[in-house]
């Protein structure tokens, strides 16, 4: 069985600026790679081919998708961006450029129109609901991601991390339907239960308090199973088998066979995660690092193929890409123009391709076992079309190659979940998927200080609750309640540790951290006079105002949260 998994998370972006960094982002994953990526799915569907994809749509942006202003905002990006590329084939022609270049502008001008066309005539202007229609069909899985993608094992407290499970099953029904059976972790993070303290210099954490795993948490919420990373699984420590009843045999009492299992575990195996010291589990399917590197390398994988689109070199008037990768070592002065044609039929070509290494990677792995061989591919969703402007048609092709095959399918996790029922259990250590496998792409000299900030915000809010409970709250302090919780998820986003870490918009998330975590600051201190005077200011109720207006999400959840919690 081969499973795709695809990660779909844009950190909140919308009323947060536009260009070069903010909602253009959204915008060009809409255009790039959802409007495609859904077109593909009904090909396949017409086809009578399933896809069989499980896409982790995060909470944050399914709330931007929905948002009505998204609407105009996407439909104005395909109108400019159709006109930027008119001009550009204007001055193309005028300076007596490369024919490839003036028909590339052409191309990136009817592109623009046919996306505003496709978003407006037949999706009604709702992405969100065209996932949720696939998803009804049987098509595809949605799984959901923490509320605003915040990066578990680093969060201070549990209720943290449970708040932004259960903001997200909520959420996620929704939008979608129905309750989600797995979870992407944001950043692949898993933490394990442990006495955890941190090393900064915030008392208020700073002495070891047993913290719950992140399994404990999944299962409370009703989610099933999630991805590590190989080197995870490599480092995880066999604790025996456990039967649909949740009873356990210690590994210390398994033989033969079944201790082999155990001792040769390998990342196409699909086992639960639990520890010695609690009844939870969760099911946990493992990113095989050697096929999927195939796929997501600039260097050494298909992307970095010399007849595709060069995703750097971008022209000056507009931004738009009209050059081929050539050479990936090459200077952008010897990047020569993209033929589509070529192209196209470059991706169709590594389609077929990476299929075969599929199908032989399988088969490989049947003949070394008995058990169910299962083939986790795992990539973020910007990869298809943003990153790799043919990897749709790519994606499509490996899949229209599987379906052919004789014994081959694409599954969604939670068939696969339901065909395996895993019974090896096994120690997960704390791990992600970012460099070296820790958590040193967040936590890091450059990212120390957001964590000092937000662990203070953190106990502000807990100490803050613990106060005033909420049987206490008048109607204007449950909304000031609502704003601050808002703020303090939207500072805890791992996105922006990590743009602060690879500098890629080291400025802009340097501000959007700093504003939300004074915002809910201020909001803390708006709820402290309320719960005394019971009066809200003018300047402060307009304050709330705005910030409702900008970072309106999550209003029904967080108030099911509290009513939950209070």
């Amino acid at each position: 069985m081969t499973c795709f998994v695809l990660h779909t998370h844009l950190p909140y972006v919308l009323h947060h600026g536009a260009w070069p960094h903010g909602s253009d982002w959204l915008c060009e994953a809409v255009a790039e790679c959802y409007v495609p990526l859904i077109g593909m799915c009904d090909r396949l569907l017409d086809d009578g081919i399933r896809p069989g994809l499980t896409f982790d749509i995060s909470p944050i942006l399914c709330e931007q998708l929905a948002h009505p202003d998204f609407t105009e905002l996407f439909l104005r990006y395909c109108r400019d961006h159709a006109e930027l590329a008119a001009a550009d084939a204007e001055h193309f022609r005028r300076q007596g450029a490369e024919s490839e270049r003036i028909a590339m502008a052409h191309t990136w001008q009817q592109w623009y129109e046919d996306c505003a066309e496709m978003f407006t005539e037949v999706y009604g202007h709702d992405i969100v609901g065209q996932f949720r229609r696939l998803q009804d069909l049987g098509a595809i899985e949605i799984m959901t991601c923490g509320a605003t993608h915040g990066y578990f094992p680093l969060l201070a407290e549990d209720v943290s991390i449970e708040r932004q499970v259960e903001i997200a099953v909520h959420a996620h029904e929704r939008h979608f339907g129905r309750r989600p059976h797995g979870i992407w972790l944001p950043e692949c993070a898993y933490r394990p239960a442990y006495a955890w303290r941190t090393l900064l210099p915030v008392y208020a954490y700073s002495k070891p308090l047993q913290r719950e795993s992140v399994e404990s948490i999944l299962q409370r919420n009703g989610l099933a199973y999630f991805v590590t990373d190989e080197a995870a699984l490599r480092s995880a420590r066999p604790l025996g088998f456990v039967d649909e009843h949740g009873q356990r045999t210690p590994y210390e009492l398994t033989y033969g066979g079944v201790r082999k299992r155990l001792d040769e575990r390998s990342a196409m195996d699909v086992f639960r995660v639990g520890s010695e010291h609690s009844t939870a589990t969760a099911s946990v399917f493992t990113r095989q690092t050697e096929t999927a590197l195939q796929v997501w390398s600039g260097t050494s994988g298909y992307p970095g193929d010399a007849d595709y689109l060069d995703f750097h070199k971008k022209f000056t008037n507009s931004a738009l890409r009209y050059w081929r990768v050539t050479d990936n070592q090459a200077d952008m002065a010897f990047k020569q123009p993209y033929v589509p044609e070529w192209a196209e039929n470059r991706a169709r070509e590594h389609g077929r391709h990476y299929a075969g290494m599929i199908i032989d990677t399988l088969r490989q792995r049947r003949a070394q076992s008995d058990g169910h061989a299962v083939l986790t591919l795992p990539f973020d969703t910007e990869l298809f079309g943003h990153w790799w402007f043919e990897g749709p048609i790519f994606l499509e092709e490996v899949l229209r190659s599987l379906h052919a095959a004789p014994d081959t399918a694409t599954v969604t996790l939670g068939d696969c979940h339901d065909v395996v029922r895993p019974d090896c259990l096994v120690a997960l250590p704390e791990s992600s998927w970012g460099r070296d496998g820790d958590h040193s792409v967040w936590m890091n000299d450059q990212t120390q200080w957001t964590w000092e900030r937000e662990y203070r915000l953190e106990f502000q809010v807990r100490s803050l609750m613990e106060k005033h409970p909420g049987h206490r709250w008048t109607s204007q302090m449950r909304r000031v309640a609502r704003t601050m919780m808002r703020e303090l998820l939207l500072s805890q986003a791992s996105d922006w540790q990590f743009l602060i870490s690879t500098g890629s918009a080291r400025d802009y998330a340097e501000m959007r951290f700093h504003n939300h975590v004074e915002d809910a600051k201020r909001c803390c201190d708006i709820f402290e006079r309320l719960a005394v005077t019971e009066v809200l200011p003018d300047d402060d109720a307009s304050y709330l105002e705005e910030l409702d207006a900008r970072d309106g999400i999550f209003e029904a959840e967080i108030d099911l949260y509290f009513a939950h919690h209070g």
